[in-house]
């Protein structure tokens, strides 16, 4: 798995320093020729490696058996890569008769990796990561996601609450949300509006370095179009406030 999202980082990287134009997809969420580029190198290199694995890509579609299949976005942060802005990653994730269970975040400009595997731990450049021990919400950082996107969804009321009972508010989004809980940076991230590619791999990072992964109702799915990542100390107070208690 970490071959491959290299192998899909390092083509994203060669078209980002060639330059590349973004057209729209029917969602109105930019494409470019390096997302599309980096995830037929991804699915590549898993094809000869995985050949009875299917997967499950956002450029690319569904492929292949869905009982074990790897779910790859590969470039997360679409708009950060066009405009230069080096917060970016390739995202890779296995998932096993509806479970994740192994994921990868490699950040092509920056050489950071970030690894998981159900029961085995997380880590960034092979070391292990742990989510932070924080307890109250008064002393935690809140990271979110686009703040005209909380609003579209229909989480805006809910996004204030937290904002008042926690004590800092950072506004990264992406995969970088999640890495930062999971490293212990960040104590909860929410993010509306989004898909498996963009949760299956940051979801079991958070997990395997002891946080919780929901979405906003709670459920344990990456498929519902909402996540809520925590230092697991927090979640159900995080869910408490997102649901007016």
């Amino acid at each position: 798995m970490v071959e491959a999202a290299r192998a899909g980082g390092e083509v994203a990287l060669a078209h980002l320093r060639r330059g590349t134009e973004a057209t729209l997809k029917p969602d109105g969420s930019p494409v470019t020729e390096a997302d599309r580029g980096a995830e037929e190198a991804i699915a590549e290199v898993l094809r000869a490696a995985f050949p009875e694995h299917g997967v499950l890509g956002e450029e690319l579609g569904a492929r292949g058996p869905s009982e074990r299949r790897f779910i790859v976005d590969p470039i997360d942060g679409t708009r950060n890569f066009i405009r230069g802005i080096p917060l970016w990653a390739t995202l890779l994730a296995l998932e096993e008769h509806g479970e994740v269970t192994a994921g990868v975040v490699y950040q092509p400009v920056t050489r950071d990796l970030h690894t998981a595997r159900r029961g085995q731990g997380a880590f960034l450049n092979g070391q292990r990561i742990q989510v932070s021990r924080v307890t109250a919400l008064e002393e935690a950082t809140l990271v979110h996601a686009t703040l005209g996107l909380l609003r579209r969804e229909g989480y805006w009321d809910a996004f204030l609450r937290l904002v008042d009972r926690t004590g800092l508010q950072r506004g990264f989004g992406d995969f970088l949300c999640y890495t930062m809980v999971a490293e212990g940076k960040g104590e909860i991230a929410l993010a509306p509006g989004v898909k498996p590619w963009d949760l299956a791999a940051v979801r079991v990072l958070v997990e395997e370095a002891g946080g919780r992964f929901t979405d906003l109702a709670g459920a344990f799915t990456i498929y519902s179009g909402t996540a809520l990542g925590t230092n697991g100390r927090l979640h159900d107070l995080a869910l408490a406030v997102i649901r007016g208690h």
